[in-house]
C-alpha cells in the first residue's frame, strides 16, 4: 500500500498559516476605528456604519496592487515598507472622490509561507492603514506552492471608503480660471516600474546596493521609497475649502490622469517649470536615453496629487498645504477648450 500523503507533503502548511493569523491579529488591533466589528480570523471582516453624518451615503471602493516594484523588495529582501505602497494605491483613489477610507483588506500569496516575512508585510500595511484612517479588518493569506519562485509573493488590497453624494467630488464644478496646484511626490511610488528595472538593471547593469551621488542612497533605497498617503492632508483641505477636482498620480502620469476629472469643454495648462523634478528621474531619462513624452506617460516626475481649485481660493489652500508642511506648487490653470484641442498642454 502506498505511504498515506497529507497537504503539507503537498507544501501546503495549515498549521504554519493558523499561526501567522494569530500574529495578524495582534497587528489589526493597532489599527483602530470606529465602527470595526470583530477581529482577524472570520470568513468575512465586519464593519458598521455610523451614518449619523452622512445623509445620503455613497460607498466608493478601490483595488490595486504594487506592481512590479515588489522585484525591488525581493531584490533587497526588504519587505516593511511595500505594505504602505499598497495601501496608498487604494486610498488615493478614493480620497480623490471625497471618500474618507472605512476598512482595508490585504490578499497575499506566497510558493512556500513565510511567517517572518509575511508579518513585516502586514506591518507595512497597518501603518499605510493607520496613516490613511482606516482599519485592516481582513485578508487572505494563500499559500501555493509551485505558483511562485522562491522568496518571492504576489500582494494586492481592497479599500472601502465613504462620502456624502452632495459632496461627491466628480469635476463638474471645473470651469475657466480655476488653478491647479500639485502635491510633491518622494519619488517613484508604484508606477513605471518596468521601464525602471530595465533601465537600471538590464540596460546600465546596477544593482540595488549600487550608489549613485546623484540620489545620494543606494539605488535599492530610492526606488523603495513608499508612495506617499495624502488622505490626511486632502481630508483637512475638505473640511473648510472649495476642492472641485483631484488627481492622483499613476499610470499615465499627469496628461492621462488629469483628464479624467476635467470637463470635455476645458484643458489644463501644464507649465512644466512650476516643480523641481526629483533626480532619480533626470537619472532614468540619461540613462534610457527616455523622451520627455515618454517620461510624462509613464512616471509622476515629482506631482503625486494634483488640486483643483477656484482662482479666488487657490493662495488660501497653498497656505493651508504650507502649514501642514506639504511641499505644493502652482503648477497650472485651467482654460476654456477649442474643438479638437488637446486636454493637456505643456508650457
Amino acid at each position: 500500500m502506498n505511504n498515506p500523503l497529507t497537504y503539507a507533503d503537498s507544501g501546503v502548511d495549515i498549521d504554519k498559516a493558523n499561526k501567522l493569523v494569530d500574529r495578524i491579529k495582534d497587528i489589526a488591533k493597532s489599527t483602530p476605528r470606529s465602527g470595526v466589528m470583530g477581529e482577524i480570523g472570520g470568513f468575512g471582516g465586519l464593519f458598521s456604519l455610523n451614518l449619523s453624518n452622512v445623509p445620503n451615503p455613497v460607498l466608493v471602493s478601490s483595488t490595486d496592487g504594487v506592481g512590479t516594484k515588489l522585484k525591488i523588495a525581493f531584490m533587497m529582501d526588504k519587505h516593511d515598507t511595500i505594505g504602505i505602497d499598497l495601501v496608498a494605491m487604494c486610498v488615493n483613489d478614493i480620497i480623490v472622490q471625497g471618500a474618507k477610507p472605512l476598512f482595508f483588506l490585504d490578499y497575499l500569496a506566497m510558493g512556500v509561507l513565510d511567517n517572518d516575512v509575511a508579518e513585516k508585510i502586514i506591518l507595512g500595511i497597518a501603518k499605510g492603514c493607520n496613516q490613511a484612517g482606516c482599519a485592516l479588518i481582513g485578508g487572505e493569506t494563500a499559500e501555493m506552492p509551485g505558483m511562485y519562485q522562491d522568496g518571492e509573493y504576489d500582494l494586492s488590497g481592497f479599500c472601502v471608503g465613504i462620502v456624502d453624494n452632495d459632496k461627491i467630488i466628480d469635476g463638474s464644478y471645473i470651469k475657466n480660471g480655476h488653478k491647479l496646484i500639485g502635491l510633491a511626490s518622494n519619488g517613484i511610488h508604484s508606477n513605471g516600474f518596468s521601464l525602471v528595472r530595465k533601465i537600471f538593471f538590464d540596460k546600465c547593469k546596477y544593482d540595488v546596493n549600487t550608489k549613485l551621488d546623484e540620489l545620494g542612497t543606494t539605488l535599492g533605497e530610492e526606488l523603495l521609497k513608499p508612495t506617499t498617503i495624502y488622505v490626511p492632508t486632502i481630508i483637512s483641505l475638505l473640511r473648510d475649502l472649495p476642492v472641485h477636482g483631484l488627481v492622483h498620480i499613476t499610470g499615465g502620469g499627469i496628461d492621462e490622469n488629469i483628464i479624467r476629472v476635467i470637463p470635455e469643454v476645458c484643458k489644463a495648462i501644464i507649465h512644466k517649470d512650476a516643480w523641481k523634478i526629483p533626480p532619480v528621474f533626470k537619472v532614468l531619462q540619461k540613462e534610457g536615453s527616455v523622451p520627455d513624452s515618454e517620461m510624462r506617460r509613464t512616471f509622476n516626475n515629482g506631482i503625486g496629487m494634483v488640486i483643483v481649485v477656484p482662482d479666488t481660493s487657490a493662495q488660501e489652500v497653498m497656505d493651508r498645504l504650507g502649514a501642514m508642511n506639504e511641499k505644493a506648487f502652482f503648477i497650472g490653470e485651467v482654460e476654456s477648450r477649442e474643438n479638437n484641442e488637446p486636454q493637456t498642454q505643456w508650457v
